[in-house]
């Protein structure tokens, strides 16, 4: 998969700012998403989970994390972490089947993951989340406000940015049940969204 092979080229870099994104993931968490009270919620498996950062936040909050990617070099800079160490790492793609059963976790969250991918391939993470999760589902990505470092940056990534924010909310509202929207930054935000039955 050429998303993947991308990925493991980059994951060093990504490593290098891994104390900036948990201090970032614990803002979120403890700021905006607070009023979600994850608390109430055991198990979390964090969709492209990257080197980790969420997770061991995640984790730290007493939460069952799983951590799910694609790319072998991000799980592997993410499990020499010690903060990770309670943490499963899994390598599978959320765009297929993956390894778990029908409503594994209580919930599965996303985070700067959604808007890279085509509409197509949006729609096949949605419907895996729906697949694997119990109770909430949370997609934590950029909203509509925009950021002319933030457009530069995706139109060298050449990924689905500018559809996804133009449309995000009612796609959503498509592969989702309800959806509710916590702003948790000015160009950020987190999509709240409650599964729909798939059985």
């Amino acid at each position: 998969m050429q998303i993947k092979g991308v990925f493991n080229r980059i994951a060093p870099i990504y490593g290098l700012f891994y104390n900036y994104q948990r201090r970032y993931y614990e803002s979120a968490l403890t700021g905006a998403l607070s009023e979600v009270n994850l608390a109430t919620y055991e198990s979390i498996v964090d969709v492209g989970c990257g080197t980790g950062a969420l997770c061991s936040v995640l984790s730290q909050m007493g939460h069952k994390v799983t951590g799910l990617d694609p790319a072998e070099r991000m799980l592997g800079i993410a499990a020499k972490h010690l903060d990770n160490k309670d943490v499963a790492f899994v390598r599978a793609s959320i765009l297929e089947k993956t390894p778990f059963l029908d409503k594994s976790f209580d919930v599965s969250i996303s985070s700067y993951v959604a808007h890279g991918l085509k509409l197509a391939d949006r729609k096949l993470m949605y419907s895996e989340m729906n697949r694997i999760t119990k109770s909430l589902i949370i997609i934590y990505d950029y909203n509509q406000r925009r950021s002319i470092w933030v457009d530069l940056i995706e139109k060298l990534e050449c990924g689905d940015y500018f559809n996804f924010i133009n449309n995000v909310t009612s796609e959503l509202k498509e592969s989702f049940s309800k959806v509710t929207v916590i702003q948790v930054s000015k160009l950020a935000s987190c999509y709240i969204c409650w599964p729909k039955d798939v059985s």
